[in-house]
């Protein structure tokens, strides 16, 4: 089986289902998982995303905030979630294809503004978040897995657009950059992205507090695709779609892809 797959924060599905529609149409990945849908399932439009041929879905809602869904055109069961650091949130959600190749399409806490867990409660909740994590996948180390989504962390120097000036800036301060290897190597994962693109500055996301986002270009590289060892070497093809930032009434974060022969 060969599919290509694209991650993307879509920061709305409902406010942003033709952004969504459009990407189907251009792009077609036989799998998208979307984070930040902002919806109870049952509201997520899926009338448009069947007719483009995505006809199976699984994924976790809430109202206004969160959610996480899993679209495909290819056969998927519904293979759970779990809710790490207790918080009652849908930031994940996992689908099984029918090769047995499991996706885990997570939406990680942002963390706030203040990097102290002392000060700042949601910064807290961050690190604990990817500390269960990471117990989760040392205690049950995944095999055929990937896992995608917004991790709200930029691990590599040349994942920000400034590593001197970012480093004390949450999603790149040096605790935070620890927590997330400290899960990809409990789970033994590999990061696709960097794998295929492996030098140079490289970003999936951009503040809509840029003025100009695309001139400034002080982006982040927020967004991942990994995958168990056993199936790294069937991951291919990756890309980030920056065009997609200047779409009108865009999210503020670009899709992801990355191809898979399995």
């Amino acid at each position: 089986m060969s599919f290509t797959l694209a991650t993307w924060n879509i920061n709305s599905v409902r406010l942003r289902e033709g952004l969504v529609a459009r990407l189907m149409e251009d792009e077609a990945p036989d799998i998208l998982c979307l984070q930040e849908c902002k919806s109870p399932v049952e509201k997520i439009p899926l009338e448009r995303f069947h007719e483009l041929g995505y006809t199976h879905m699984v994924a976790r809602g809430q109202k206004g905030y969160n959610g996480v869904a899993i679209l495909s055109k290819l056969p998927i069961e519904d293979a759970g979630d779990k809710d790490f650091a207790s918080l009652g949130h849908a930031r994940h959600v996992a689908g099984r294809l029918e090769n047995g190749v499991t996706i885990h399409n997570f939406y990680v806490p942002a963390g706030g503004d203040v990097p102290d867990r002392e000060k700042n409660e949601k910064f807290s909740q961050k690190l604990d978040y990817l500390t269960e994590m990471r117990d989760w996948f040392r205690d049950s180390r995944p095999e055929k897995a990937i896992l995608v989504g917004d991790l709200n962390i930029a691990p590599r120097e040349d994942d920000v657009w400034s590593h001197k000036q970012l480093l004390k800036i949450v999603s790149h301060t040096p605790v935070e950059v620890e927590h997330l290897d400290n899960v990809m190597e409990a789970g033994g994962w590999h990061d696709v992205t960097r794998a295929d693109i492996p030098e140079g500055q490289l970003y999936s996301w951009w503040s809509y507090r840029a003025r100009d986002w695309d001139t400034a270009d002080k982006g982040r590289r927020l967004d991942h695709v990994w995958a168990s060892g056993d199936i790294r070497a069937a991951a291919h093809g990756s890309r980030i779609l920056r065009d997609a930032r200047g779409w009108e009434k865009p999210s503020d974060h670009a899709p992801v892809f990355a191809q898979f022969d399995l």
